[in-house]
């Protein structure tokens, strides 16, 4: 349900700027409905203290390509050591074990659908090491970063990563768009409120525990001369008539300024707001941006992955909580498809 609201007046803060990137929708089948039940026979937990900074080839059914877009040259990686670089790209290693865990499983169901739709890169590269797949750093770029702490953060990801080794998240036997961002507003997004695509899983849900995200709040100011230069409306003189539509996840729908309406996600991309949940005040000449959240809001929230992790979830509860009637399958039989596919090509 939508709800109609005047912009309130905000308070100034410090000025923050975030944008999330989305994967296409695309659905293909994958496995079938007696695979689930398999997933209930894990792995046995690896000790706490245990150092995992390599895992083994094992793991891992077959490589992925990565282009790496500094130096346009392609690297070639297992798949369990794919994922644990894209976890350790994508998520803090401070962040608690089943937080990792859950991003592991999206990011191992999200390499796992691209492969299979076929769409790759190039004759030579299945994916990009951009957002325009998965952020991705090399061991080298991982010991730079983290420095001393290196053996420590990557033996953590290794293990959140070998703990969870074959799993992703499937919807109806299918492997699903396992979209996550930073940080809610206290509420996820209905996919349909922010991309054009209704998906059944990907529906708003409570995640109060993202208020504790350092990413939470934030402000930022644009002067009245570009907001009008960009969006082609007159701010002063309509100030008092602007009104807006909330989604259920309690972001901006839509916002009528003058004669003229915008979509939350138009205003938010136009002026690299953290979020679509946001309030505007005009004041000595600027606009005042007042924004909750940080990312599209759709999918598993990060920050709130940690917090339910914190509070004794499990990475299985963090995936059913933020998608919706999910369940988390073997990729047993995409990895034929997707290994006899990749001999084909090479």
């Amino acid at each position: 349900m939508k709800r109609r609201n005047r912009i309130g007046i905000m308070v100034i803060s410090s000025i923050f700027v975030g944008i999330l990137l989305i994967p296409t929708l695309i659905v293909v089948p994958f496995t079938d409905s007696n695979d689930t039940a398999k997933v209930e026979e894990t792995q046995a937990p690896s000790a706490a203290n245990e150092s995992v900074t390599e895992l083994p080839a094992s793991l891992s059914p077959f490589s992925i390509h990565v282009l790496r877009s500094k130096t346009k040259e392609v690297e070639e990686v297992p798949l369990e050591t794919y994922v644990s670089r894209v976890v350790a790209s994508e998520m803090p290693a401070s962040f608690e074990l089943e937080a990792l865990k859950a991003q592991a499983l999206a990011a191992r169901t999200y390499i796992t659908r691209h492969l299979a739709q076929g769409e790759p890169v190039s004759e030579n590269a299945d994916v990009t090491d951009t957002v325009q797949h998965q952020v991705y750093k090399s061991d080298q770029e991982l010991r730079d970063l983290w420095g001393e702490n290196y053996k420590e953060n990557i033996s953590k990801i290794n293990r959140a990563v070998k703990e969870t080794a074959g799993e992703i998240i499937t919807y109806k036997q299918q492997p699903i768009e396992a979209a996550f961002f930073s940080t809610s507003n206290g509420y996820t997004e209905n996919s349909e409120d922010y991309w054009k695509n209704e998906i059944p899983y990907l529906k708003s849900v409570a995640s109060p525990w993202d208020k504790a995200s350092p990413k939470f709040n934030d402000q930022k100011i644009v002067p009245v001369s570009g907001l009008e230069s960009s969006l082609g409306v007159d701010i002063l003189p309509t100030l008092s008539n602007m009104e807006l539509t909330k989604t259920e996840g309690g972001r901006v729908d839509q916002i009528t300024i003058g004669s003229e309406t915008f979509s939350g996600r138009q205003i938010r991309e136009e002026f690299n707001l953290q979020s679509s949940d946001f309030t505007m005040e005009v004041k000595n000449n600027h606009v005042i941006f007042t924004t909750q959240g940080y990312g599209h809001g759709v999918g598993m929230s990060q920050y709130g992955a940690n917090g339910m992790a914190k509070d004794g979830k499990t990475y299985k509860e963090i995936i059913k909580h933020y998608y919706q009637n999910t369940e988390i399958s073997p990729m047993s039989k995409q990895t034929a498809a997707i290994t006899t596919a990749k001999q084909t090509v090479n």
